[in-house]
């Protein structure tokens, strides 16, 4: 039995599941994959007081986890360490797993103690306390779109829409908010919202969306933004495993077919006062002067964030004209084509959402991004002009990258984002980025074969 002294959330945490044996630490990576260790619960003690050593260049790994030497941020330091701490309040069960089994989410700490420079997480608490100190705080809450796919395929093999449990036949419908669809995976979808409940994971309302084995889970508005990025990215993993515990697999890939509906991450953003009051409010559908100048904000610097919402090759693919993927820099009032949308509601429930990025990106860098475009707005108070009206992809409005290296260079150039998010992170976001769009543009494809093996 370990000599360190047991936390009280360690303590309670036993008494409730006695049956634990093991718990992963996890430590989400810059593209939002899990890294991590199994640690046998009886040297939880060790975690919480000593803290768990990663290396600092997991915030310097690509999609494929290959860590990128340009950044600088492993060899040519001698690959140092940094200590990570247990997030309060995220040591749960995972009710799918094989035996009884526990996790604890982990956040990076820089030689202070303080947020590490470098890590996704980091930046969303920093940006946190930057709105705290003038006495705001952002309500969040995320949406996210995946697809249930048929696990049956060979290896890089296009996805199969899943077998319906009831049916025996793949679901290829199209039929969003259909019932049917939700009835088709109701044991898939109300296990993934019972995991997420014993995990403390505010899930809520599930839809059938565009595509076949295509859904939404939408959690819940919360005053905590961190928590609501935190809760975003456990969600993922519960899905995934849920999924797998029912002969399924789960993608939150952007766009996993060619031609069904992409997959999307919205986020959904109110602010609050030392009062507790929404200063978005009014009875203007538009909002209030702070909501336009957020929204002003949140247009000025979507361009620019475009590399953070789209982090890979496949991410591009969303951005079809009458997609609901955006194309130009918008807002509207209950206009989904809008990539910032302000819903229709109450005056107390005036909110923005922030519509831009795909299910691949990492949450914590979509609401960094959020959190900074606000700044950026409240600080300058930009006008945004006036809404669009009707089709946004028709609007005479700025047009979004529509490349990969297009947005990376905009993300280079962003005075905003550097201020707010910082340069160390920028420059390291972008080099592991580049050295990985660089990766997939040296890789030869099956199309590339079909069309000129035999015909160049």
């Amino acid at each position: 039995m370990s000599s360190y002294p047991i936390a009280s959330e360690i303590q309670e945490f036993r008494s409730r599941h006695p049956d634990v044996t093991a718990v992963d630490v996890l430590l989400p990576d810059l593209c939002g994959v899990y890294r991590g260790k199994r640690v046998p619960v009886d040297e939880l003690g060790k975690v919480w007081t000593d803290g768990v050593a990663f290396p600092g260049c997991t915030f310097a790994v690509d999609i494929t986890g290959e860590t990128i030497e340009a950044t600088g941020m492993s060899i040519a330091r001698g690959v140092p360490d940094q200590l990570c701490r247990p997030v309060s309040g995220t040591l749960v069960p995972v009710p799918w797993a094989a035996r009884p089994l526990g996790q604890v989410l982990l956040s990076m700490r820089g030689a202070d103690g303080g947020p590490f420079p470098h890590a996704p997480r980091s930046l969303v608490e920093r940006l946190v306390g930057e709105l705290a100190s003038r006495g705001l705080t952002p309500v969040i809450a995320v949406e996210l779109e995946f697809y249930l796919v048929d696990p049956g395929r060979a290896p890089d093999a296009p996805p199969r829409p899943p077998i319906s449990p009831k049916s025996g036949l793949p679901q290829d419908r199209t039929q969003v908010y259909g019932l049917a669809e939700l009835e088709d995976f109701e044991a898939v979808l109300d296990d993934i919202t019972a995991a997420c409940r014993i995990q403390g994971i505010p899930a809520g309302t599930a839809i059938a969306e565009y595509g076949p084995g295509q859904y939404e889970i939408t959690l819940s508005h919360i005053p905590d933004a961190l928590r609501a990025a935190d809760d975003a990215v456990l969600f993922k993993r519960v899905v995934r495993g849920v999924a797998q515990r029912h002969g399924l697999d789960a993608t939150f890939m952007a766009k996993p077919y060619s031609d069904q509906a992409s997959s999307g991450t919205h986020v959904h953003m109110s602010l609050l006062d030392k009062a507790g009051r929404n200063v978005f409010a009014a009875d203007d559908p538009e909002g209030s002067e702070t909501l336009r100048w957020a929204i002003g904000g949140l247009a000025a610097t979507m361009p620019d964030a475009m590399a953070l919402a789209a982090p890979g090759a496949n991410s591009w693919r969303r951005f079809q004209t009458g997609s609901y993927a955006p194309t130009v820099v918008a807002w509207g009032v209950n206009n989904r084509t809008a990539p910032l949308r302000i819903p229709a509601g109450p005056p107390d429930s005036r909110r923005v959402e922030y519509r831009i990025a795909g299910a691949d990106a990492n949450p914590y860098l979509v609401v960094a991004a959020l959190l900074a475009g606000l700044l950026h707005g409240l600080d300058n108070r930009i006008d945004p002009g006036p809404p669009t009206e009707g089709n946004a992809y028709d609007a005479a409005a700025p047009r979004l990258p529509r490349t990969w290296d297009a947005a990376l260079d905009l993300f280079d150039g962003s005075a905003p984002l550097r201020r707010w998010l910082g340069d160390a992170f920028v420059d390291t976001y972008r080099t592991t980025k580049l050295a990985e769009l660089a990766k997939f543009a040296q890789a030869v494809t099956p199309l590339e074969y079909a069309w000129y093996l035999r015909t160049a």
